[in-house]
């Protein structure tokens, strides 16, 4: 039994607190909008807080593990039903709550409510179906992020309106106090200077980003593909009901391929995802909170997937999916997203549906703050309540499921160089993940392979074979074992290489010349080898490279040896 709650408490507790409030945490998603909530209480001794799980949703895994984690005291629900509270929160509406014996706020869990749910015409939320028990109205504070959704809870519960309160929206006051350091999370993530970030978001359930493409055209694979790997970096955010319900594990083995090419996939129970639509250049979502809170920040955006039938009819959701365009399987993604990022910037309907996430910008701290006091009996502390800024990921959250797997193999990457141009815009794309129907993007690509990848119809392929400095003995017999490659690179000190043309026994020796940004590599130089090398005349003495159009030039030096 929690120390609070245990009948000699008043022996052994070292902090007398004066009020005990009962957190109740349906699944993870909840779990973790309630901890954002009871950070309010953080600083006053008076108040102690206790948590259980009604083991109502059908999608409750690693909710107990979150818990524990954090190191909260839990108590079982049906003695939860059996005590006396000073006040319960519950940022769900599932589950027999009218058994609690304390005054109930019930606040949204995300971005409002937009969902249908259990096959009603309302959002899950605003109904007598979720808001009443015997003719009463369950919560005695109904929270709301917005002023529009009082009309929609006066349609389905009209009986609850009195004790409805607009307080604005905590998630989206947190991601715009948290924009001044959008550098920071930008740094954390791991993108570089010169590059974007793209946040792809799924939703769970049916017609989830994850479950609704077409293994061909599946959007996580296709950011990946599709996208120059040395300008971009993708993150997925993935709701926690899909993550914990199909487990970390299968996660992250479904995704594997797609890790080992750099995606990065955070664990959804972490801040994260905030920093990173906060870092983030570009959104791919779905019918999920993310998307909305992704638009309400202004990032160009495309819904991946979207379940027009399981969002609420009039609710901000429905409308954005109006708003935003749909991905397409028969346009290349790059052009996707630059076509929203030009047409959202003019759009006119975009800034009123940006405003749709709360009515009370900012205030949500203030406001939440002032609601729970009230039904504590206590009054405030006398510092203000004010929103606090996302955490830049760190540790395990930017470091261990975060961070992409590393191998000693380089991957294997289709390489464009377009000829003759100035600088050489070298473009790498991964080669793993490519699929014959969408191959518009590779156009006089060439592919360059580590001349030891197990994986053999890399090398045996490959225009272009690299030998890491640590291996380079393996470069002697490189043309006998791979007759059809065209250039054999080794890697020197410097990030260049030294390149042997196989079909001419010509040797160049290529090096970065000035500072050496972090793209400048061994493989990269090669491929720019191989395309002055072998348009039938002398390699030119220096040659500007980048990366992309965000990226500074820098100059690579071609010396025949």
């Amino acid at each position: 039994m929690p120390l609070p709650l245990a009948d000699d408490h008043e022996s052994w507790r070292t902090v007398r607190a004066e009020r005990t409030v009962l957190a109740v945490a349906h699944n993870v998603t909840s779990a973790t909008r309630l901890l954002d909530l009871l950070a309010l209480f953080d600083g006053d001794r008076r108040v102690e807080t206790v948590f259980t799980c009604p083991g109502s949703s059908a999608l409750d895994g690693g909710t107990l593990e979150l818990l524990q984690h954090r190191g909260a005291l839990l108590v079982g629900w049906e003695e939860a039903k059996r005590r006396k509270f000073d006040l319960a929160i519950a940022t769900s509406r599932g589950g027999d709550l009218y058994h609690l014996h304390a005054p109930l706020i019930g606040t949204p869990h995300g971005a409002g409510y937009n969902k249908l749910l259990g096959g009603g015409s309302e959002a899950f939320g605003l109904t007598r179906e979720w808001l009443m028990h015997d003719g009463r109205v369950v919560p005695s504070a109904i929270v709301l992020s917005h002023d529009e959704q009082r009309a929609r809870l006066a349609a389905g519960c009209p009986e609850a309106l009195p004790l409805s309160r607009v307080a604005g929206d905590p998630c989206f006051d947190e991601l715009a106090a948290s924009a001044p350091f959008r550098p920071d999370y930008r740094h954390a993530l791991g993108v570089r200077p010169g590059q974007k970030l793209l946040v792809v978001s799924s939703t769970w359930g049916k017609d989830a980003l994850l479950d609704a493409d077409d293994p061909e055209h599946d959007t996580l694979r296709r950011a990946l593909a599709e996208l120059p790997a040395d300008e971009y970096r993708v993150l997925a955010a993935i709701h926690p009901n899909a993550y914990y319900g199909h487990g970390a594990w299968q996660l992250h083995s479904w995704l594997a391929p797609l890790l080992a090419c750099g995606l990065l996939l955070p664990r959804p129970d972490t801040q994260t995802w905030k920093a990173a639509l906060v870092a983030a250049d570009a959104l791919c979502g779905d019918g999920g909170s993310v998307t909305q809170y992704g638009v309400s920040l202004g990032l160009p955006t495309v819904l991946g997937a979207f379940a027009d039938s399981r969002s609420a009819p009039g609710s901000p959701m429905a409308r954005l999916a109006r708003a935003v365009p749909r991905l397409s399987p028969h346009r290349p993604l790059p052009a996707q997203l630059k076509d929203a990022a030009r047409r959202q910037a003019a759009d006119r309907e975009l800034p009123y549906l940006r405003s749709l996430v709360t009515s009370r910008p900012g205030q949500a701290a203030a406001l939440l703050r002032a609601l729970f006091y009230e039904r504590l009996g206590l009054p405030e502390p006398a510092a203000p309540a004010t929103t606090r800024a996302v955490p830049v990921p760190t540790g395990e959250g930017a470091a261990g499921h975060l961070a992409p797997r590393h191998s000693p193999v380089l991957p294997p990457m289709y390489v464009t160089v377009p000829p003759d141009g100035t600088p050489a815009v070298v473009r790498r794309y991964h080669a793993a993940l490519q699929r014959p129907s969408q191959e518009a993007h590779l156009a006089d690509a060439h592919l360059v392979a580590d001349i030891d990848d197990p994986d053999t119809r890399w090398p045996r392929a490959a225009d272009v074979l690299v030998v890491p400095a640590r291996r380079a003995a393996a470069a002697a017999q490189a043309a006998a074992r791979f007759p059809g490659c065209a250039l054999v690179a080794t890697e020197e000190p410097d990030g260049g290489c030294v390149a042997l043309l196989t079909r001419s026994g010509a040797r160049v020796r290529a090096t970065w010349s000035g500072p050496r940004p972090w793209w400048a590599c061994a493989a990269l130089a090669a491929s720019v080898v191989f395309d002055r090398a072998l348009c039938g005349t002398r390699p030119p003495a220096q040659v500007p490279v980048t990366i992309g159009a965000d990226a500074p030039p820098a100059l690579l030096t071609l010396t025949v040896l």
